[in-house]
């Protein structure tokens, strides 16, 4: 279930329970669209995090730690001035709707007593925040809305804050039988479908849910229904919800996490769950891989045009090289006519056009038509044919190097698009813009001491069967820096002619088993990983070098021997990863 208005419920009487009286210690912003508030309550310090997040939108306690730019944004500095030292007073839930408002008691700039509130509109691509002080004024938001891009209502500081456009919906925390059976009564069709039309803060999911408890069937029809019987279980089960609680993520057949549930959910109960003792938790759990992917995925897609965008740059100068290099091999048909034009000088009547001479290089010496400028001589002719000969040779030799280095920048490039796909976090990602800024494919970035300050990305770390050390490079960086640092007499591991990791296997004489497990990771991280019978060479480190020059990740191997392997992701979920 989203953050629908039951879940929000949920969540308000957490931090009514947790965060009220409580003092503002910091507050940080350390995304765009995310806030994060640790308060102080009860001697201990609680993280609330507060995100406007399209695909994430939500507000619960904390536990996870998120580095933070190095220069606040104006938000995060007008919530220091305005919230830090300043009490909770009041923590609520507006209508059952997916709107939370937290009031905090301070003082402003004469040192009155002043009420400043956060107000949170959790509502998909629409989610904002809202910082509001006196008078209900804005005083800034995560996201200004001018009346441009909304004709419902400006959201901009200075102006009055006023509240989305009521619905007319009953809210779900204060439902009656006698209000919910009038309204069913003029509706028709799914009664989950009704249920989301005429009762706030219900998400589609948390309407079917609902619809399954009260009749049994969660595609059950006004119809076919007793109204009122219906609308007093709907009640009695709205009224007995707190009760009901009990947060959990629910969990696919592979243990990835595929929704979560504020109260159990009768229509999920074939599907493995994982308890937790609040929804914070719950919350904290789910979204912090799912967001971390969405955001990583939403700063890498400027990178993905880059390169995309430079490799049809690419293939298209390739596609011209190429047809250059085609038309250079007439160069030894040019030598051979210029010398045919000198042996038979004699031959050719002064202003042809063209001359029918005997092809010595042929073995029956069959004639050969050879065009000619009727306004040169026959041995200028045949110097314009030998001038002809070398121009197509400089041409082919020429045509060849810069074949060698399109093909290289393309290799290059398709790695590098392979090494973004692998990004799992912030700092890789950092990375490889800053690659790609090194090598003029990306604009500096000139506000790079605003940018957080992130660890180094480190490689991935797997096990062998055999107790060995396998490590696996997910970007040129890592991948330099592994194969740099390897033992001379360690095991060097590359999917063949193919884009993807470096492998080193940290032993000097590993089993076959173990170089197997290795050459799996190596192909599984390579752009083959989809593929089947995938070459995979391996190889003493001491045999692997990078040219001087030469871009990030490459080397050149001798030595070698091959691997065919098929990967997939049940083959390296069978190889330990190091902990």
């Amino acid at each position: 279930m989203p953050m629908d208005g039951v879940a929000l419920g949920c969540v308000a009487r957490e931090l009514n329970d947790l965060i009220v009286g409580g003092r503002v210690d910091k507050a940080t912003q350390p995304e765009r669209d995310e806030i994060n508030l640790t308060i102080r309550c009860r001697g201990a310090n609680r993280v609330v995090l507060i995100s406007a997040s399209a695909g994430c939108a939500r507000a619960h306690l904390t536990s996870v730690k998120k580095a933070s730019p190095l220069e606040p944004p104006a938000l995060c500095m007008l919530m220091r001035k305005h919230l830090v030292g300043s009490r909770v007073s009041a923590v609520r839930q507006i209508g059952g709707d997916r709107i939370l408002e937290i009031d905090f008691e301070g003082s402003d700039e004469l040192g009155d007593r002043a009420t400043r509130t956060l107000v949170c509109e959790f509502m998909g691509k629409h989610s904002n925040v809202m910082l509001v002080g006196a008078g209900g004024r804005i005083i800034e938001c995560v996201h200004r809305v001018t009346d441009e891009m909304s004709r419902v209502r400006e959201v901009l500081p200075g102006l009055t804050y006023v509240r989305p456009p009521s619905q007319d919906k009953l809210p779900y925390d204060a439902l009656t039988e006698d209000a919910l059976s009038r309204r069913l009564a003029d509706c028709a069709g799914p009664l989950h479908k009704a249920l989301a039309a005429q009762v706030s803060g219900l998400a589609a999911a948390t309407a079917r849910e609902v619809a399954l408890r009260a009749t049994g069937d969660e595609d059950a029809r006004l119809e076919e229904l007793d109204i009122l019987r219906v609308s007093e279980r709907i009640a009695d089960f709205f009224k007995s919800l707190p009760s009901l609680f009990a947060p959990a993520i629910l969990l696919a057949e592979d243990g990835a996490p595929l929704d979560l549930t504020a109260f159990p959910f009768e229509s999920t109960r074939a599907l493995e769950q994982r308890p937790f003792d609040t929804l914070s938790e719950t919350m904290d759990a789910f979204y912090e891989a799912r967001d971390l992917s969405d955001r990583i995925k939403q700063k890498s897609s400027s990178l993905h045009r880059v390169l995309k965008n430079n490799v049809e740059r690419c293939e298209k100068k390739l596609a011209l090289q190429l047809e250059a290099l085609e038309g250079s091999q007439r160069m030894e048909e040019y030598r051979v006519m210029g010398e045919l034009i000198t042996a038979s000088a004699h031959l050719i009547a002064k202003g042809a056009k063209k001359a029918s001479l005997p092809n010595y290089y042929d073995p029956e010496i069959k004639s050969v038509d050879i065009p000619l400028d009727e306004k040169l001589s026959p041995s200028q002719n045949a110097q314009r044919y030998f001038k002809l000969y070398q121009k197509a040779r400089s041409a082919q030799t020429l045509a060849a190097e810069q074949i060698k280095k399109t093909r290289e920048e393309l290799d290059y490039l398709e790695g590098q698009l392979e090494n973004l796909r692998k990004c799992e976090t912030e700092a890789e990602l950092n990375e490889i813009r800053a690659e790609l800024e090194k090598l003029g494919y990306v604009r500096a970035n000139h506000n790079r001491r605003q940018m957080k300050k992130l660890p180094p990305s480190q490689p991935l770390h797997f096990v062998s069967g055999a107790g060995i050390d396998l490590l696996v490079g997910k970007n040129n960086l890592q991948n330099d820096e592994l194969t740099a640092s390897a033992r001379p007499n360690e095991t060097w591991l590359h999917a063949k002619d193919i884009p993807g990791s470096h492998v080193i296997v940290v032993s000097e004489n590993p089993d076959d088993e173990t170089i197997l497990e290795a050459a799996l990771l190596a192909a599984y991280y390579s752009k083959a990983s989809a593929s089947s019978n995938v070459p995979v060479d391996y190889t003493l480190k001491r045999y692997v070098k990078k040219p001087g020059g030469s871009k990030p990740g490459f080397v050149i191997y001798t030595h070698q021997r091959t691997l065919f392997v098929t990967p997939s992701a049940e083959a390296v979920a069978g190889i330990r990863k190091a902990t």
